[in-house]
């Protein structure tokens, strides 16, 4: 059983909370291990009852950082540009009534909001209004509205084509109901597919991986309750099943994603873990030839802990594991047919059991390695303790000696070194120096405490520094 009594004691005055290690295996008084809390709200400061899914937003101007957070009664939006002093901004409220369904994605600078709320339709709401909020937080209004469907279980994006697909409304047999967004603020009906029933969620790409007769294509892969269907839906007029994906013990598929090579399908089926008795299972398909994909393995958490959304970002798998919290799963000999849990933060403290409760979504694509994990436990933000540092392979820069003390040397093999930065593990900002023009530069760290700081190398390469 799993401590909980710590959190509970701070609960009654907490607000917002920050720096936080993962010291000892708890951050907080939450399971840790090589992922730390940065920041906390909890529904009630939302103004909330229930939470569910979550996205991101970087301001294109400045590189400004804000979390979209679902709400049963609306979505939050919170400036996590400095992640240890976070501002809930305000909250854009439900188009109808409340629901615990509410998925949100995000095109050119506009968040766009289903739910599964009757009536709901899309909301289209303008990013850009959140960098000058005078008085969060505040109450906003959606700047465009489709109301083609009602209630959507899922909204899916492609940003390279500026078309969204809306799964699980009552169109379409509850397939994709394809939104032409290219205008946000005039959206408008596209067509869609009911060939293959309803989905429960979906990925669409233009294709780029190792299949040569599909290169370009619009492709469509969803998550039909019991298999993964893969649909070419190039022509909006005359989508196109190419194949279909099944598997053992099969209860409820429920989400899928894409290796960054195309090569590899990690499904997630949310009822089996109930259904079967065994711990959180990941099925893993192969599709590098899109018309005969096939079950390649199926991989085992050391939890029994649901499912539910997960995310590939470069080599890792971030899950959402519901009363197991977030889940990071190391897949880069995927094609061996392994994968291994190489961290975690849990959200729920209280037990890993078959259940709902936890986290129902995380959201690992921020430039900084900014995570935001929702769900129940309303909004949190981690970081890994080892972000950057798997950069060290690139030797553009070398830095000795280190551990240091009071001073260290860092060389550049080409370019000259212009800036340095220096984070500690808590993510903030200790030292910026930018009057450099040279190749090797003789940092001054006698203002350092002792520990352990990412230099971050003319903005481009980070390594790890010890300080005695």
């Amino acid at each position: 059983m799993k401590k909980i009594n710590l959190i509970l004691a701070l609960l009654a005055s907490a607000t917002m909370m920050a720096q936080f290690p993962c010291d000892g295996g708890s951050s907080f008084g939450y399971p840790c291990n090589g992922y730390f809390m940065q920041s906390k709200l909890f529904l009630a400061q939302m103004d909330a009852g229930d939470g569910n899914d979550s996205w991101g937003w970087t301001d294109p101007t400045n590189g400004k950082e804000y979390a979209l957070v679902g709400l049963d009664n609306g979505t939050a939006f919170i400036d996590i540009s400095d992640p240890v002093n976070i501002v809930y901004l305000g909250k854009l409220p439900t188009h109808t009534s409340p629901s615990i369904w509410r998925d949100i994605k995000v095109y050119n600078n506009y968040a766009f909001i289903v739910s599964e709320a009757g009536g709901h339709g899309m909301q289209v709401f303008d990013l850009t209004r959140l960098r000058n909020v005078a008085n969060p937080p505040q109450t906003f209004t959606e700047d465009a509205h489709y109301g083609q469907f009602g209630n959507a279980h899922n909204i899916v994006i492609n940003e390279e084509t500026g078309f969204a697909y809306a799964v699980g409304t009552s169109t379409f047999n509850g397939g994709a109901h394809f939104v032409n967004i290219s205008n946000p603020l005039n959206p408008t009906a596209a067509g869609g597919y009911s060939g293959s029933g309803y989905t429960h969620d979906a990925q669409v790409i233009v294709y780029d991986g190792p299949d040569p007769d599909y290169q370009g294509q619009e492709i469509y892969f969803g998550s039909n309750e019991n298999e993964v269907v893969i649909v070419n839906v190039t022509n909006k007029n005359n989508p196109q099943l190419i194949a279909t994906i099944n598997y053992g013990s099969v209860d409820y598929t429920h989400q899928s994603w894409l290796t960054e090579d195309r090569s590899f399908l990690l499904i997630g089926d949310e009822l089996d873990e109930n259904a079967f008795g065994f711990n959180t299972r990941t099925i893993v398909a192969n599709v590098s030839d899109l018309d005969n994909p096939f079950y390649f393995f199926q991989y085992f958490g050391n939890i029994a802990s649901i499912d539910h959304n997960g995310y590939v970002k470069g080599n890792r798998y971030y899950l959402a594991n519901y009363s197991g919290g977030m889940r990071v799963i190391d897949i880069s000999n995927i094609a061996n047919q392994q994968m291994t849990e190489i961290g975690y933060f849990d959200t729920f403290p209280a037990n890993d059991n078959v259940n709902f409760n936890g986290t129902w979504n995380v959201y690992p694509y921020f430039a900084s390695g900014n995570i935001v994990i929702s769900g129940e436990g309303g909004f949190t933000l981690v970081k890994s303790e080892n972000f950057g540092l798997e950069d060290q392979s690139i030797q553009a820069f070398s830095m000795s000696p280190n551990p240091a003390r009071d001073f260290v040397v860092l060389r550049s093999a080409q370019s000259p070194i212009y800036s340095v930065v220096a984070h500690n593990l808590l993510g903030q900002e200790v030292l910026n120096v930018n009057h450099f023009d040279q190749q090797e530069v003789n940092l001054d760290i006698r203002q350092l405490n002792a520990g352990v700081y990412l230099l971050t190398i003319n903005n481009t390469q980070s390594l790890k520094l010890v300080v005695e």
